[in-house]
């Protein structure tokens, strides 16, 4: 008899999903199981909301296998160790598993393929179980990734995907193969509030209802951030209750503008990957090296304390990181203001705050994490590494309203008007009253020091450009300057095109800063 293993990890669902379907055609019994792995705990990722939101998967799953009179085996330890025991007790011939990017997924992989071919059994690695286009697939001969994503959305684009596979009706699991017990939510502590439910059946639920209703409006009001038009799919994007491949098929029979701009995000989380996948150390590391001198953890304590906390005296920052202490989520526009603030008025390195809202984020996904606060510090991909989100302006695009403000910033529910987003402009008495910090820092003084600094990292670059060319440091210069005025006069395209795009959401702004000092109940000058 014929048996083999499926092993779940980020593809926690039962529709859709190719190594299930590869496992189940290829053998007469399938053990499908998920091990807990030791090494994601060890290096911190397995943070409470994630583990809760995992606990609800595996108990969706697991039911969902034992209604096809399956069930699933659940292990903790070590992956490779424990995938080989269950091969032995099972006696399966052959793993069946999803592709993955990150660099401990992929050392993982090699790993486990070297101990299966060691004891005789094969390891099948699937494609597009977890992305939409498999990392590579649009990538031109002699590059191993697209840097750029209007070309690469334009591949993505035009590359035929693969039909959605529908459940299995049955999966029978072979005897002799113990499981622990699963997970519970309940046994987890120190729980976002508001953290929302997870497990494929909630997520198949949420995303019908959305493309039933405010996909409609999502092309104008994604960056909505009181009226919240986004899908919240990107936690069961993150743990694989939903397939990438059935969302962009469905979002597209679904049509319209809204449902195409959809799809343009669900390509935007493909190039990540793809990033990724190729270039595994900007997880960590400059993926475009800036030789910016940020300020140190130790200088800049208060700030990132009060940038944590939601204290900032900012209402559209402080709202944004209430929301994620509170819900495990924020919405994306949130998300773009509030790396700004921290690394451009702040000028806290971009690995501070990635690593903060991986330690909250249920959908912390490495590379959507980290690669979108390298876009908005400036060393990632396809970037503007001078442009600043000035939060004020951002308030008044996208919560004109202080809807949003005032649900998460509770001292500034009663203040009606523009003072919801500039409380300074308030006389001193009411402000007080209110018991709402005052700005940790002058917008104006924020933006010029982070100028200053850019500066300066600027010069120390054309200084080693000189080192290593012989040239002087005029000559550099000079060579810049008329490489801009060709390209300027040579553009035929319209001013508003660009090949560089931003993560989800229009493309931000620089705006004209307030003027406000630290300690100083005062109104701007």
């Amino acid at each position: 008899m014929s048996i083999s293993v499926v092993l779940f990890t980020s593809d926690l669902r039962l529709h859709d999903h190719p190594p299930l379907r590869a496992a189940l055609d290829g053998a007469e019994r399938t053990v499908p199981l998920f091990v807990r792995d030791r090494a994601v705990d060890d290096a911190g990722f397995a943070v409470p909301n994630r583990l809760a939101f995992l606990a609800d998967c595996l108990h969706d799953l697991d039911a969902g296998l034992r209604e096809r009179g399956g069930r699933l085996v659940v292990r903790e330890g070590d992956l490779v160790d424990e995938v080989c025991k269950v091969v032995a007790e099972a006696g399966a011939d052959a793993v069946h598993m999803a592709s993955d990017v990150s660099a401990h997924a992929q050392r993982r992989e090699q790993r486990l393929r070297r101990a299966l071919e060691a004891e005789g059994v094969r390891l099948h690695v699937h494609d597009t179980a977890t992305t939409a286009v498999a990392p590579g697939a649009v990538t031109p001969a002699g590059s191993d990734h697209m840097a750029v994503f209007t070309p690469y959305f334009r591949r993505w684009s035009q590359e035929r995907l693969r039909d959605a596979l529908a459940a299995p009706r049955a999966v029978r699991v072979p005897d002799g193969v113990g499981s622990e017990p699963l997970p519970s939510r309940a046994d987890i502590s120190d729980l976002s509030e508001g953290l929302a439910d997870g497990g494929e059946q909630e997520g198949r639920k949420r995303l019908t209802a959305w493309l039933r209703g405010r996909v409609s409006s999502y092309a104008e009001r994604h960056d909505d951030l009181a009226g919240d038009a986004t899908s919240r799919l990107s936690p069961h994007l993150h743990f694989g209750t939903l397939s990438p491949v059935e969302l962009v098929h469905r979002a597209r029979r679904a049509g319209g503008p809204g449902a195409e701009a959809f799809v343009r995000q669900l390509a935007w989380r493909d190039f990540h990957r793809q990033v990724l996948d190729a270039r595994p150390d900007a997880a960590t590391a400059d993926y475009r090296t800036r030789h910016d001198r940020w300020r140190s953890e130790r200088e800049a304590r208060d700030d990132i304390a009060a940038w944590k906390e939601g204290r900032t005296g900012y209402p559209v920052v402080d709202a944004a990181m209430r929301q994620l202490r509170h819900e495990g989520w924020m919405h994306n526009r949130g998300r773009l203001l509030t790396a700004s603030f921290l690394t451009k008025t702040l000028y806290v390195d971009w690995r501070v705050g990635a690593r903060h809202f991986l330690d909250l984020l249920v959908d912390g996904d490495v590379a959507n994490n980290q690669l979108n606060w390298q876009w908005v510090a400036g060393t990632g991909t396809d970037t503007r590494p001078n442009r600043v989100l000035n939060p004020v302006t951002q308030a008044r695009r996208h919560d004109p309203d202080g809807g949003y403000v005032r649900r998460w910033v509770p001292e500034l529910a009663g203040i009606e008007g523009r003072a919801v987003h500039e409380p300074w402009w308030l006389p001193d008495d009411e402000r007080a009253a209110l018991g709402y910090p005052d700005p940790i820092v002058d917008l104006s003084e924020g933006l010029a020091r982070f100028k200053a600094l850019a500066d300066d990292t600027r010069r120390r670059l054309l200084d080693r450009l000189h080192e290593d060319n012989g040239q002087t440091l005029g000559e550099l210069c000079a060579r810049i300057d008329m490489k801009r005025q060709s390209v300027t006069r040579g553009s035929s395209a319209p001013a508003t095109t660009s090949t560089t795009s931003p993560p989800p959401g229009p493309r931000p702004e620089t705006h004209p800063a307030p003027r406000l000092r630290r300690g100083r109940r005062s109104r701007p000058r």
